[in-house]
């Protein structure tokens, strides 16, 4: 038990067994007490039993197992104190849904950030604190990943209820658009249009004009459609190219304005001055 004692020792401070030299550099030096055969065999040094800056050899309750002294080489070995610590702190691993949503989040904040070109599989795994594995499971790429990180946090414009009015209704609309273009997927989205490739624009074209652009039209029409059954909207007012107008006007002010031309007010605005005349019975 002696020469094990010994030998462990020596291997913590980098030299021989039956070399002289001090601790390592930036060591702490051992008190003898603490590696006495004595003290290792009546189990008074443990594993968590020394006082930081007195680190000794610990084996098991009993002598009889592995303690957390140093391995081959001078590298900390074993120490189940310490491994238990780091398992009670350790965060609990996500999954499901709930590390989707860590993933999306971490992707639109990093396009947000850095933009389209410096977004990386490797950054936003780092960023939502998992492996890049378990970003490659379900997209095979940054455009797919960026698509569904969109798609799943976009508000559905066709969730407009009927309200009675139908200029209530085309307010309520808008207002849910600058609203979510005001949001941190808003202003992942717009950086995406305002940097995106000839390559990929396509793709995100696409997915814009699916997710964003017709969905918003066919709400505008349907408003307009029982409107006209109401009696607040004129006869022959609910057709596509109105319906057409809102997205028209809204693309223009994120694309060229600018957002800050789309605060409180804008909506209804855009519904008095613009549309109204337009579709008034």
């Amino acid at each position: 038990m002696e020469r094990l004692v010994r030998r462990l020792v020596a291997d913590r401070s980098g030299r021989s067994p039956g070399g002289s030299a001090g601790p390592a550099p930036g060591e702490a030096a051992v008190r003898p007490e603490v590696l006495r055969p004595e003290a290792v065999r009546s189990g008074a040094v443990r594993s968590g039993a020394v006082r930081p800056g007195e680190e000794g050899v610990g084996v098991a309750s009993g002598g009889s197992g592995a303690g957390s002294g140093s391995g081959p080489g001078g590298e900390p070995g074993f120490c189940p104190v310490r491994a238990a610590r780091q398992a009670l702190t350790r965060p609990a691993r996500r999954r499901g849904k709930e590390l989707e949503n860590a993933i999306f989040e971490a992707a639109l904040d990093q396009l947000t950030s850095g933009g389209y070109a410096r977004l990386t599989m490797e950054g936003v795994a780092g960023a939502a604190r998992t492996g890049k594995a378990a970003l490659y499971r379900r997209w095979a790429s940054k455009d797919e990943l960026v698509i569904d990180a969109l798609d799943a946090t976009l508000p559905r414009p066709y969730d407009t209820p009927d309200l009675g009015s139908a200029r209530d209704e085309l307010h309520r609309l808008i207002e849910g658009f600058t609203q979510a273009m005001a949001s941190p997927t808003g202003s992942a989205l717009n950086a995406l249009m305002g940097e995106i490739d000839q390559e990929r624009a396509e793709v995100f074209k696409a997915f814009i004009t699916d997710r964003v652009i017709e969905p918003t039209a066919r709400t505008i029409l349907e408003i307009l459609r029982r409107g006209a059954e109401r009696g607040d909207v004129r006869p022959g007012a609910a057709t596509p190219l109105v319906a057409d107008v809102i997205p028209a006007v809204l693309l223009y002010q994120v694309k060229i304005r600018g957002l800050e031309n789309m605060g409180p007010g804008f909506a209804g605005r855009l519904v008095d001055e613009v549309l109204e005349p337009m579709i008034r019975a």
